[in-house]
């Protein structure tokens, strides 16, 4: 799908394409962007096996996702355990609908992967908090209607003074920096909250207790960020090692060592899919796992490996870069090339991963 015609939905959404909107209307109708919520709040209310099903048929009609959303993939599912009432009705149908298009602020520039080191403060005013900070990494902030952030109400406890707040984008205090990347213009922003006044009613969960609330969100992130980013590329990279490096007598790509390199990353693309697929029966059965940093891992992993077979195949072609006299094509696989390198890193350092599996799924004893 082409970068211009994602359906982010949210007040400033754009649709070059009037089907797209269209789709998104339709499907939003039925509750179906968001299948297994409830029917109360927008939802299409149907059990995991239904919506299986109902993603099962997409696919194999070939239909587009009807709308991309934070506020589906990570806000709606921790709303639904943690949110009042009064939270439920008033954000989850927007989110549904694709009028409100939400955003997240966890890293802050001191506060990466120690996110318990977060400062920016929510301070009590009353009838409001006032908050005050800055947020690094913030995807797609300067196009969000809302952020839901974590922030600092307690600075005589680390974890246990973190609390979990809803902020609108429109508040005064609140402004956005665009971050360029190597592969050219990014998702990514600067946020900064200066003095912004935030209603009571917009704390999810308890005043302090917005860890809990920040873990559990994580693992919707990473199985997310991961699903998101990955696959898809191993036919055009096949069809590239053919044209580049002809074919054997057997019809095979004619290069023996990238041959065998391809079929290995088709074997490690099919097991990191039965690995989301066990990770999401979990979550959709209430278990707890920490399956989600075994996905993220891995679907990064696979991700930054299929963009290195690209590359090799383009040849020269990927040698291009803005102005160069190459195929459009090959500048855009080079770019993405290039923001692969980053899958690493967003939604959780894959060296964090690692040692969450050492010590959650494998129970080996942490170091010194």
């Amino acid at each position: 799908m082409p970068e211009d015609e994602i359906p982010w939905g949210g007040s400033r959404g754009r649709f070059p394409n009037p089907d797209t909107r269209r789709w998104m209307d339709a499907m939003a109708a039925r509750g179906w962007t968001a299948p297994t919520w409830p029917r109360m709040y927008g939802g299409g209310g149907l059990d995991a096996t239904r919506a299986a099903i109902l993603q099962q048929e997409l696919r194999r009609r070939g239909a587009r996702p009807a709308l991309f959303s934070f506020g589906l993939w990570m806000l709606g599912p921790v709303l639904l355990e943690y949110g009042s009432e009064a939270q439920k009705q008033r954000f989850l149908p927007p989110i549904v609908r694709g009028e409100a298009r939400w955003c997240q602020g966890y890293s802050e520039p001191d506060a990466g992967s120690d996110l318990a080191s977060l400062r920016t403060k929510a301070v009590d005013a009353g009838d409001h908090w006032r908050v005050d900070g800055r947020k690094i990494w913030t995807s797609y902030a300067d196009e969000a209607d809302w952020i839901f952030c974590l922030v600092r109400t307690d600075t005589g406890r680390k974890h246990g003074g973190i609390s979990f707040l809803l902020i609108d984008m429109k508040s005064p205090g609140i402004s956005t920096r665009p971050i360029r990347l190597i592969s050219g213009s990014s998702p990514f922003c600067e946020t900064f909250f200066d003095d912004v006044a935030v209603p009571k009613e917009h704390l999810v969960g308890p005043l302090n207790g917005g860890w809990e609330i920040a873990r559990k969100l994580l693992q919707y992130e990473r199985q997310n960020v991961a699903a998101a980013g990955f696959g898809g590329e191993l036919k055009r990279i096949e069809a590239r090692a053919r044209q580049l490096f002809g074919i054997d007598a057997q019809g095979r790509i004619a290069d023996a060592a990238l041959r065998e390199r391809i079929a290995h990353a088709d074997m490690y693309e099919y097991a990191t899919r039965l690995t989301m697929q066990r990770a999401q029966r979990e979550v959709d059965a209430g278990q707890a796992s920490s399956a989600s940093s075994v996905v993220k891992y891995a679907a990064a992993h696979a991700n930054q490996q299929h963009y290195e077979l690209m590359i090799e195949t383009l040849g020269y072609e990927g040698l291009g870069w803005q102005g160069a006299p190459y195929e459009t094509e090959s500048l855009e696989q080079t770019r993405k090339w290039l923001r692969s390198k980053g899958n690493s890193i967003e939604g959780g350092t894959s060296e964090i991963n690692l040692n969450v599996i050492a010590r959650r799924v494998l129970g080996l004893p942490g170091g010194a």
